[in-house]
This record gives C-alpha cells, structure tokens and sequence, in this order.
C-alpha cells in the first residue's frame, strides 16, 4: 500500500487540477469549510485515487470528512496487509 507521502503527492495533484486550494493537514475538511469540494469533485477524487493507488475510501463504503481520514484509511490498509503476510 502507499505511503503517507504518496497519498499526499495524489491528493496535492488532483487539487491542483481541479482549482481548489493546496491543503493536506490531518484536520483539512474535504467539504464546504475546508477545500471545498462538492459531489462531482468528491468523484473524481475517488476515481483518481483509485487509478493511481489501487483502492479508494469512498468505494469501500467510507465517507471521509478530513484528509487525515483518507490518509488513515491507506495507513490501515498498509497495517492489514502487513497482518496478512505474518
């Protein structure tokens, strides 16, 4: 699974491309009072950390509210893969 650092730089790209302000602190909300994203861009988002990360909090049922919660989500990917090796 990716890295925190990764998750960053595709969280950062995409922000880029959609015009919305270059934020990535844990307690950054997604929505209205943070960057400000709405439900075509919460699609894309997901759609883009699907293709470049393998997997997406939003397709597995989750509805992140901060950045530190989509970051949690790789963190605890990583853990369980991890778990499953051993």
């Amino acid at each position: 699974m990716p890295d925190t650092a990764r998750v960053e730089q595709v969280i950062r790209e995409f922000l880029r491309g959609a015009s919305k302000p270059d934020a990535t602190g844990r307690e950054v909300s997604l929505y209205s009072d943070g960057i400000g994203l709405d439900s075509m861009d919460t699609a894309e988002l997901s759609a883009v950390l699907e293709e470049e990360l393998g997997t997406d909090p939003f397709s597995e049922g989750e509805m992140p509210q901060t950045l530190g919660e989509i970051y949690d989500f790789y963190l605890a990917a990583g853990a369980a893969n991890v778990a499953d090796i051993n």
